[in-house]
Protein backbone atom coordinates (compact mmCIF):
# COMPACT_ATOMS: atom_id res chain seq x y z
CA UNK A 1 0.00 0.00 0.00
CA UNK A 2 2.93 2.59 0.91
CA UNK A 3 4.31 2.25 -2.59
CA UNK A 4 1.26 2.46 -3.79
CA UNK A 5 0.39 5.62 -2.12
CA UNK A 6 3.94 6.92 -3.09
CA UNK A 7 3.36 5.95 -6.61
CA UNK A 8 0.19 7.98 -6.35
CA UNK A 9 1.46 11.18 -4.66
CA UNK A 10 4.39 11.38 -7.60
CA UNK A 11 1.72 10.90 -10.51
CA UNK A 12 -0.71 14.00 -8.43
CA UNK A 13 2.69 16.30 -9.03
CA UNK A 14 3.22 15.20 -12.80
CA UNK A 15 -0.41 15.17 -13.61
CA UNK A 16 -2.79 17.74 -11.51
CA UNK A 17 0.25 20.22 -10.61
CA UNK A 18 2.79 20.17 -13.38
CA UNK A 19 0.65 19.76 -15.84
CA UNK A 20 -1.68 22.84 -14.68
CA UNK A 21 1.49 25.16 -14.54
CA UNK A 22 2.71 24.74 -10.95
CA UNK A 23 6.10 25.84 -11.79
CA UNK A 24 7.77 26.31 -8.53
CA UNK A 25 9.83 23.74 -7.64
CA UNK A 26 10.13 24.17 -3.80
CA UNK A 27 6.22 23.83 -4.17
CA UNK A 28 6.68 20.80 -6.17
CA UNK A 29 9.31 19.16 -3.72
CA UNK A 30 7.01 20.33 -0.75
CA UNK A 31 3.98 18.43 -2.44
CA UNK A 32 5.85 15.43 -3.12
CA UNK A 33 7.36 15.14 0.60
CA UNK A 34 4.16 15.42 2.38
CA UNK A 35 1.63 12.39 2.49
CA UNK A 36 -1.38 14.05 1.89
CA UNK A 37 -2.97 10.57 2.88
CA UNK A 38 -1.85 11.03 6.57
CA UNK A 39 -4.45 13.88 6.71
CA UNK A 40 -7.18 11.47 5.70
CA UNK A 41 -9.44 8.84 7.83
CA UNK A 42 -8.01 5.74 6.69
CA UNK A 43 -10.82 4.47 4.59
CA UNK A 44 -10.07 7.48 2.34
CA UNK A 45 -6.77 6.85 1.73
CA UNK A 46 -7.19 5.34 -1.35
CA UNK A 47 -8.46 8.24 -2.71
CA UNK A 48 -5.60 10.83 -0.87
CA UNK A 49 -4.06 11.93 -4.62
CA UNK A 50 -7.54 11.94 -6.02
CA UNK A 51 -7.70 15.83 -7.92
CA UNK A 52 -10.52 16.90 -5.87
CA UNK A 53 -11.13 17.97 -1.83
CA UNK A 54 -12.36 15.11 0.23
CA UNK A 55 -14.68 15.07 3.56
CA UNK A 56 -12.45 15.45 6.95
CA UNK A 57 -15.83 15.40 8.90
CA UNK A 58 -17.66 18.21 10.53
CA UNK A 59 -18.81 19.36 7.16
CA UNK A 60 -14.89 20.52 6.12
CA UNK A 61 -13.00 18.71 3.83
CA UNK A 62 -9.19 18.85 2.59
CA UNK A 63 -8.70 20.70 0.07
CA UNK A 64 -7.82 19.60 -3.87
CA UNK A 65 -4.21 19.17 -4.20
CA UNK A 66 -3.87 21.93 -7.05
CA UNK A 67 -5.68 24.17 -4.99
CA UNK A 68 -2.94 23.71 -2.10
CA UNK A 69 -0.25 23.98 -4.55
CA UNK A 70 -2.01 27.31 -6.50
CA UNK A 71 -1.91 29.11 -2.89
CA UNK A 72 1.14 27.94 -1.86
CA UNK A 73 2.62 29.28 -5.27
CA UNK A 74 0.99 32.40 -4.89
CA UNK A 75 2.50 33.06 -1.61
CA UNK A 76 5.94 33.56 -3.03
CA UNK A 77 7.92 31.96 -0.03
CA UNK A 78 11.76 31.79 -0.26
CA UNK A 79 11.94 29.95 3.23
CA UNK A 80 12.62 32.89 5.69
CA UNK A 81 8.76 34.14 6.04
CA UNK A 82 6.66 33.91 9.05
CA UNK A 83 3.36 32.60 7.85
CA UNK A 84 -0.37 33.02 9.30
CA UNK A 85 -2.63 30.49 7.96
CA UNK A 86 -6.27 31.17 8.97
CA UNK A 87 -8.03 27.74 9.07
CA UNK A 88 -6.01 24.60 9.65
CA UNK A 89 -8.52 22.61 9.01
CA UNK A 90 -7.02 18.82 8.38
CA UNK A 91 -3.14 20.33 8.66
CA UNK A 92 -2.13 19.62 5.09
CA UNK A 93 -1.56 23.12 4.25
CA UNK A 94 -0.05 23.88 7.59
CA UNK A 95 2.73 20.77 6.72
CA UNK A 96 2.71 22.43 3.22
CA UNK A 97 3.43 25.57 4.52
CA UNK A 98 5.69 24.34 7.54
CA UNK A 99 7.90 23.05 4.62
CA UNK A 100 8.29 25.92 2.60
CA UNK A 101 8.55 29.19 5.45
CA UNK A 102 10.61 29.54 8.59
CA UNK A 103 7.59 29.46 11.44
CA UNK A 104 3.60 29.08 10.51
CA UNK A 105 0.80 29.83 13.25
CA UNK A 106 -2.19 28.07 12.35
CA UNK A 107 -5.79 28.93 14.16
CA UNK A 108 -8.68 26.48 13.46
CA UNK A 109 -12.44 27.60 14.50
CA UNK A 110 -13.29 23.98 14.68
CA UNK A 111 -12.06 22.43 18.31
CA UNK A 112 -12.19 19.23 16.95
CA UNK A 113 -10.37 19.71 13.97
CA UNK A 114 -7.80 21.51 15.64
CA UNK A 115 -7.15 18.46 18.29
CA UNK A 116 -6.79 16.29 15.33
CA UNK A 117 -4.71 18.18 12.60
CA UNK A 118 -2.05 18.68 16.19
CA UNK A 119 -1.56 15.15 16.74
CA UNK A 120 -0.85 14.76 12.92
CA UNK A 121 1.42 17.60 13.04
CA UNK A 122 3.24 16.58 16.26
CA UNK A 123 3.52 12.93 14.26
CA UNK A 124 5.46 14.54 11.40
CA UNK A 125 7.94 16.21 13.51
CA UNK A 126 7.17 20.05 12.72
CA UNK A 127 9.14 21.87 14.94
CA UNK A 128 7.96 25.25 13.17
CA UNK A 129 4.32 25.02 13.24
CA UNK A 130 2.45 26.92 16.42
CA UNK A 131 -1.11 26.42 17.02
CA UNK A 132 -4.18 27.91 18.53
CA UNK A 133 -7.80 27.14 18.20
CA UNK A 134 -10.11 29.71 18.29
CA UNK A 135 -11.86 32.68 15.85
CA UNK A 136 -8.91 33.35 13.37
CA UNK A 137 -10.50 36.74 11.82
CA UNK A 138 -8.40 38.36 14.76
CA UNK A 139 -5.46 37.06 13.42
CA UNK A 140 -2.47 36.35 15.76
CA UNK A 141 -1.69 40.07 17.15
CA UNK A 142 0.95 39.31 19.70
CA UNK A 143 3.06 37.10 16.96
CA UNK A 144 2.17 39.51 14.15
CA UNK A 145 3.37 41.31 12.06
CA UNK A 146 3.75 38.27 9.01
CA UNK A 147 5.17 38.10 5.90
CA UNK A 148 2.70 35.89 4.43
CA UNK A 149 -1.13 35.38 5.74
CA UNK A 150 -2.84 32.35 3.61
CA UNK A 151 -6.96 31.90 4.23
CA UNK A 152 -7.90 28.96 3.88
CA UNK A 153 -11.64 29.46 3.78
CA UNK A 154 -13.94 31.33 2.11
CA UNK A 155 -14.64 34.92 3.23
CA UNK A 156 -17.24 37.69 2.19
CA UNK A 157 -14.46 40.83 2.34
CA UNK A 158 -11.45 41.29 3.71
CA UNK A 159 -11.02 41.96 7.01
CA UNK A 160 -9.17 44.48 8.49
CA UNK A 161 -7.86 43.26 11.46
CA UNK A 162 -5.70 41.07 8.89
CA UNK A 163 -4.59 43.41 6.92
CA UNK A 164 -2.79 45.25 9.60
CA UNK A 165 -1.01 42.32 10.71
CA UNK A 166 1.19 42.23 7.51
CA UNK A 167 4.38 43.12 7.39
CA UNK A 168 5.32 46.45 4.88
CA UNK A 169 6.24 43.72 2.54
CA UNK A 170 3.54 41.15 3.24
CA UNK A 171 0.86 39.59 1.50
CA UNK A 172 -2.33 37.97 1.70
CA UNK A 173 -4.09 35.37 -0.07
CA UNK A 174 -7.45 34.35 0.65
CA UNK A 175 -10.42 33.53 -1.28
CA UNK A 176 -12.72 36.06 -1.30
CA UNK A 177 -16.47 36.16 -2.69
CA UNK A 178 -20.12 34.49 -2.34
CA UNK A 179 -20.73 31.47 -0.66
CA UNK A 180 -20.66 29.05 -3.45
CA UNK A 181 -18.21 30.78 -5.85
CA UNK A 182 -14.75 32.73 -5.01
CA UNK A 183 -11.85 34.27 -6.92
CA UNK A 184 -8.42 33.53 -4.80
CA UNK A 185 -6.49 36.99 -4.45
CA UNK A 186 -3.28 38.05 -3.21
CA UNK A 187 -2.87 41.52 -1.35
CA UNK A 188 -0.04 43.29 -0.85
CA UNK A 189 1.03 47.02 -0.29
CA UNK A 190 5.17 46.44 -1.47
CA UNK A 191 4.32 49.54 -3.74
CA UNK A 192 3.08 51.98 -0.47
CA UNK A 193 -0.27 51.39 -1.82
CA UNK A 194 -2.80 48.32 -1.41
CA UNK A 195 -2.59 45.65 -4.28
CA UNK A 196 -5.08 42.91 -5.40
CA UNK A 197 -4.25 39.64 -7.74
CA UNK A 198 -6.84 37.66 -9.12
CA UNK A 199 -5.65 33.79 -9.47
CA UNK A 200 -8.81 32.33 -10.52
CA UNK A 201 -12.23 30.84 -9.22
CA UNK A 202 -12.23 28.64 -6.63
CA UNK A 203 -14.53 27.01 -4.26
CA UNK A 204 -13.89 26.86 -0.42
CA UNK A 205 -16.09 26.15 2.30
CA UNK A 206 -17.48 28.98 3.94
CA UNK A 207 -15.65 30.71 6.78
CA UNK A 208 -17.21 30.74 10.22
CA UNK A 209 -16.58 33.55 12.74
CA UNK A 210 -16.69 37.34 12.99
CA UNK A 211 -15.03 37.80 9.41
CA UNK A 212 -17.36 34.76 7.63
CA UNK A 213 -20.62 34.24 6.33
CA UNK A 214 -23.10 35.35 9.11
CA UNK A 215 -26.17 32.71 8.09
Amino acid sequence: MAIDLENARERMVVEQLERRGIKDQRVLDAMRRIARHRFLPAELHEHAYDDGPLPIGDAQTISQPYMVALMSEVAELKGVEKVLEVGTGSGYQTAVLAYLGAEVYSIEFNTHLHDRARVILNSMGFGNVFLRSGDGSDGWPEEAPFDVIMVTAAMPGIALALLNQLTPAGRLIAPIGEDELQTLVRISHATGHWNEEYFGECRFVKMTGKSGFQD
